[in-house]
Parts: structure tokens; C-alpha cells; sequence
């Protein structure tokens, strides 16, 4: 049981209707249910849901090796605990981009987004990246748009095209991805403000712009983002960083003192626990076991 207000159809309609808008959307990745339902509590405007934490988070490496049972299902969890939108990293489209987009459709995303490097992928800013031709990614793209049944349902074409061919090969794949019916365009690894900025004169639709640390992109703030009309940005792994940075002092510290008195401080409480999983809202009238209050808990 989860207390949202919006249905499926709700969350992808208003999504749209955010992006006409004209300001710039953002959607800090969740790597579980729980950081989604924290994303949604500060204000953020939708979750975004990366390829690379769901296999980081099965221990993997991100070189194509998750399913797309594996994704929709987590997705699937993910997005069910909050009423923003959520979108998903679908990678090369797992072999037959119609059954993904489909499968994801059902399970209550509101938008995914397709690569077109090759099914051996690598994350977007390492390097040695193989891409497909670009008229193999428009066949993806169209098979993606025929696949969908819900017109508010986000068709979103990555290329990873900069790092391999440059960016003019990439402002060509963008033209042809935008009219082969691509929704977004998700130009991956721009290096600069200026790189940018060329995508947005030459692209006919939304651009999501990827704020990844440790990558070959210039971290770039809200407003400058906004200034160069970009209508989304994703930060994709930051919260699985942070969360496994805290984790990692963590554990060191209790293996060197023997106890967690001195990290503390680094935990969320109890009670801010129970505020983001509704406890309280499980209540049923006259029954103990159930009967809760978030006071008197830290």
C-alpha cells in the first residue's frame, strides 16, 4: 500500500504539461523505493531511474548485462511510491525496443530513454564506446513510437555519438533521431557549456541534459542549464555516491572502534524513517499492533 494521489495516466499527462512549461525539470536518480519517496518530500519535479545504479546495485558492472526484467521490475517499485514522474535508463533497448517500451508502459513509467551504442555498451563517459549505425538507431526509435500506447508516454533517443564521432556527426544523428519520432534527445557526455549550447540551436524538440560526476561533462547549475534551454536534467548516480560513501565510512569506523557511538551524528533517525514511510498512515482505528506515533522517537 502506498497513499499517492495520481494514477499512471495522471503523473506521464502532467509530466507533459511540465515540460511545455519551459523551465527546466529535475530528476535526481533513485536507486530505491525509499530515495524516491525522499526525492519526492524536498520538491523535486520527477525520478529518474539509471541503468548504471541497477547494476551497480547487483553488484555488476554497467556493460549491458541486466535484463529487462530485471530493470522494469525495480522500476517498477520505484515509481509505484510517489506521484512524480519517473523515467528509466533502457539501455541499448534490451534487443527489441518494442517489447521494452511495452513492458515499461505497464509497470507506470512515464518515459524511457534508448542508446545507440552497441548491445555491449559501456557507461556514457568512459571511453572505447562502439556505437550502432544511425540508421539502425532510427529503426529503434521508430519501433519504440509505434510500440506505445499512451501518447504521454516519453520516447527519449540518447546518442553517444560525441565521444566516438564528434559533435557534428552528433547534431546529425540528432536531426535524424528528433525526426524519426524521438520525443527528447538525450545528448550523452558534452564536454561544455558550449557543446551544449550548439545541441539546443539545432534540436527541434526537449533536451535532457546529464549531470554525472567524475564524468567528461562541466558540472553546470540549475540556472545555466535553464539559460541554455535545456528542459530536463538527470543527476543518475549521486544519491547511490552518497549513499555508499556514508556506508563505507561507516563501516571502517565501526571495525576500528568497535561500535557506532562516533557516526551517529551521519545517520538518519528513526523518526525521519518513519515520517518518509508514512508509519503512521497505517494506523488502523482500535488495533495495537498497528496503532503508531512518529513523538517520542529520535
Amino acid at each position: 500500500m502506498h497513499f499517492t494521489k495520481k494514477n499512471v495516466l495522471e503523473k506521464r499527462s502532467d509530466f507533459v504539461e511540465s515540460l511545455k512549461s519551459g523551465k527546466l525539470l529535475r530528476f535526481p536518480g533513485a536507486y530505491n523505493p525509499l530515495s524516491a519517496k525522499l526525492i519526492s518530500d524536498i520538491g523535486f519535479d520527477g525520478v529518474y531511474i539509471s541503468g548504471g545504479v541497477m547494476a551497480n546495485d547487483l553488484g555488476l558492472p554497467d556493460i549491458g548485462l541486466t535484463t529487462l526484467e530485471q530493470v522494469s521490475y525495480r522500476a517498477s517499485q520505484i515509481t509505484r511510491v510517489t506521484d512524480l514522474p519517473t523515467i528509466v535508463d533502457a539501455d541499448t533497448g534490451f534487443k527489441d525496443c518494442k517489447k521494452t517500451i511495452s513492458t515499461f508502459e505497464e509497470k507506470g513509467l512515464a518515459g524511457c530513454h534508448i542508446e545507440d551504442q552497441i548491445e555491449q555498451k559501456r557507461c556514457g563517459h568512459l571511453d572505447n564506446k562502439e556505437l550502432i549505425t544511425k540508421e539502425e538507431m532510427v529503426i529503434k526509435i521508430k519501433d519504440a513510437v509505434s510500440a506505445r500506447k499512451d501518447k504521454n508516454f516519453l520516447i527519449i533517443a540518447r546518442t553517444d555519438a560525441n565521444a566516438v564521432e564528434g559533435l557534428e556527426k552528433t547534431i546529425d544523428r540528432i536531426k535524424a533521431y528528433e525526426d524519426a519520432g524521438a520525443d527528447m534527445i538525450f545528448p550523452e557526455a558534452m564536454k561544455d557549456e558550449s557543446e551544449f549550447e550548439k545541441v539546443r540551436k539545432i534540436s527541434k524538440g526537449y533536451l535532457l541534459a546529464n549531470m554525472t560526476e567524475f564524468g567528461k561533462s562541466k558540472l553546470l547549475n540549475k540556472s545555466a542549464l535553464e539559460k541554455l534551454g535545456y528542459n530536463l536534467v538527470i543527476y543518475p548516480v549521486t544519491t547511490q555516491r552518497l549513499a555508499m560513501k556514508n556506508v563505507e565510512d561507516g563501516l571502517k569506523s565501526i571495525f576500528k572502534n568497535g561500535d557506532q557511538n562516533n557516526i551517529i551524528d551521519n545517520m538518519q533517525t528513526r523518526k525521519r524513517l518513519y515520517e518518509l514511510v508514512e508509519y503512521e498512515k497505517y494506523n488502523t482505528p482500535d488495533n495495537k499492533i498497528t496503532d503508531f506515533s512518529t513523538e517520542g522517537h529520535e
